[in-house]
């Protein structure tokens, strides 16, 4: 299974598909537009139209937006609601987590590093350093 998109953007599958319209597991085939000899059929406005898959394997994933989009345009739902809820995290989640969370601590410690030195313990700013090197500013000799 791919990788969830970020939020809202998060695929569903046919089972999610299925709760969301109200409709049998085989109806939902039906109604999709998949092709035996075409892995990635172009779009068909009258059918529900899976998103990208690379293999034939690969399980069927829906955007929420295409979901409302056929119960609206196509089966005559007025009222759509589809919910996508929080995947559990993944390995790759927890990492990103804990690496943001040191990342957090490192800036905190910075910023409480730099409030504790004094200006004068500063070393000086590029503005006083191009004032010190410029030739114009030396005597000459």
């Amino acid at each position: 299974m791919p990788p969830p998109v970020e939020g809202a953007e998060a695929l569903i599958s046919i089972d999610e598909v299925q709760k969301a319209l109200n409709r049998s597991r085989a109806s939902v085939y039906r109604y999709t537009n998949t092709d035996p000899r075409n892995l990635n059929p172009p779009f068909n406005p009258r059918r529900l139209n899976p998103e990208y898959r690379s293999d034939q394997k690969d399980p069927l994933l829906f955007h929420p937006h295409e979901v409302a989009r056929f119960a609206r345009d196509v089966l005559r739902i007025k009222e759509v609601t589809v919910e996508v809820l929080n995947s559990p995290s993944t390995a790759t989640q927890q990492l990103l987590g804990a690496i943001l969370e040191e990342l957090r601590i490192i800036r905190g410690q910075l910023s409480q590093l730099d409030q504790l030195q004094s200006p004068a313990a500063k070393p000086p700013g590029p503005t006083e350093l191009a004032a010190r090197f410029d030739p114009q500013s030396r005597p000459a000799a």
